[in-house]
């Protein structure tokens, strides 16, 4: 994932495939006037497929121009750099950095294993890869001026996972740095408004975030899921003054890209903008009416992370609620009870089903088709075993660690998980790489024969950890 490991990867990862060439013996004129339709600033000279020299625009001016040359006398081996400095496809990245500087040159020919040109790499490319490093957009987070300026650098965060993705970077931790560079933006957006707007804030508040960015596992698609806890000692101008931040950075958040939850779960709506006491009587409202409404809301708030403030209160709920579904399993069991609706679509002989008809005829909806059970079922478990904190993956090593789940089917579960999350997030990368918007749907007809198998035995193991949670929460006394 740093910066610097990029630099170990083959040049053949990041150079330009798409290379204008040209022969000595063209007309410069002509040459010249095919550089300038096609905007670039050099040309390759070949001879017999092999790369022998190149010409620039610096070329044109130092050696036509300013020696006052006739260029329509001219041919391009009269005016080209030769022998042209080349490197393999296959060297890593760092020593094409080391030859531009050594030799004082902004580009470098790139040859496949007989010789033959495969492509350019210039100075400029590498430098748009540092931009694609994250430790660099977190600095231009920390340095962004303004709510149009953390926009720019949010746009870059969904540059950085298309450039990343197939990488070999891990979907895990691909995962772990969306989440990662979001909360940065999140803070970013809180300092401005804070510094411009509301100096005044309290101190006895906190901002949170719930469900996928709770558990900072979210992907490109993304949406608001945030709340508000006060004090219960707080006046009605500083709860006033709270609700004016909550609407503002809101605001900010759709106006940097982020859109508003479908389901109105946000701090700038009253009802996810409460004090401790309040929350704490919702909380207890949730969990004693474990209606299909109570179970979907409760469990989204269940995720709680406190991004900036006072994280004392997301403690004391936190405890009400392991105190709770230790005298009370009712809530827990309805809530696996829900996971167990979303069937994994496998029919006869192990086929996979997609949708029937509409839009999304033949794709598979992969957050319902086992994301969400896997997730909501490992967050079930960590409840009852009073460990919620992290991700789907550290809620896994904790069972692990008290001995609910051994390892194994730990192991297990977490290799489904990820490689449906892999899917997830590729569908979505070709989603935005082809001008649609992003959703959970995957294009089975896409994968290939491994993958389709790969995807089977996820589902498969989907369906074998709802059979378990079904028998450990004894549902079977359920009517």
């Amino acid at each position: 994932m740093a910066e610097e490991s990029l630099f170990f990867r083959p040049i053949k990862d990041f150079c330009q495939r798409s290379v204008i060439t040209c022969s000595p013996d063209d007309k410069l004129v002509q040459v010249a006037a095919k550089m300038r339709e096609r905007n670039i600033s050099s040309m390759v000279v070949c001879e017999n497929k092999l790369p022998s020299g190149i010409m620039t625009d610096r070329d044109l001016r130092n050696k036509v121009v300013a020696a006052g040359a006739d260029p329509t006398t001219l041919t391009v081996r009269a005016v080209m750099n030769s022998p042209l400095s080349a490197i393999g496809e296959n060297d890593p990245l760092y020593e094409a950095l080391y030859r531009m500087s050594r030799q004082g040159i902004h580009r470098l020919a790139v040859v496949d294993g007989k010789g033959k040109l495969s492509g350019i790499i210039t100075d400029s490319d590498i430098i748009r890869l540092q931009s694609h490093s994250p430790h660099q957009l977190v600095l231009d987070i920390e340095q962004a001026r303004n709510v149009e300026e953390v926009r720019t650098v949010y746009a870059r965060i969904q540059e950085l996972v298309l450039h990343l993705s197939g990488s070999g970077t891990s979907t895990r931790d691909m995962v772990r740095m969306i989440a990662h560079l979001n909360d940065q933006i999140l803070l970013r957006l809180i300092a401005l408004l804070r510094a411009e707007r509301f100096p005044d804030l309290p101190e006895r508040f906190a901002f949170v975030v719930l469900g996928s960015e709770g558990r900072g596992e979210q992907t490109l698609l993304t949406d608001q899921d945030n709340a508000i806890v006060y004090g219960n000692e707080l006046d009605p101008e500083q709860i006033a003054r709270i609700e004016s931040f909550a609407q503002e950075l809101s605001d900010a958040l759709i106006a940097i890209g982020i859109p508003p939850c479908p389901g109105g779960i946000m701090a700038k709506n009253k009802e996810w903008r409460r004090s401790l006491s309040k929350w704490q009587e919702q909380l207890d409202r949730w969990l004693q009416a474990p209606t299909p409404n109570h179970v979907l809301s409760c469990g989204t708030f269940m995720d709680i992370r406190t991004i900036y403030g006072d994280s004392s209160f997301e403690q004391e709920l936190t405890d009400q609620l392991y105190t709770h579904v230790q005298r009370d399993k009712l809530f827990l069991m309805r809530m696996v009870e829900n996971t167990l609706r979303f069937v994994p679509p496998i029919g006869w002989f192990g086929k996979i089903k997609g949708e029937k008809d509409g839009e999304h005829s033949g794709m598979l909806e992969i957050k319902k088709a086992g994301i969400f059970a896997l997730s909501e079922g490992v967050k079930a478990l960590a409840i009852q075993a009073g460990q919620l904190k992290g991700s789907t993956h550290t809620r896994l090593e904790a069972l692990v660690k008290n001995k609910v789940i051994n390892r194994k089917m730990a192991e297990n579960i977490a290799e489904s998980f990820d490689f449906l999350v892999l899917m997830r997030l590729r569908g979505q990368v070709e989603a935005v790489r082809e001008g649609r918007k992003p959703d959970n749907y995957v294009l089975l007809d896409r994968l290939n024969m491994m993958e389709l198998g790969r995807l089977q035995i996820a589902l498969k193991g989907v369906e074998k950890f709802q059979e378990f949670i079904k028998g450990h929460f004894n549902l079977h006394l359920l009517r």
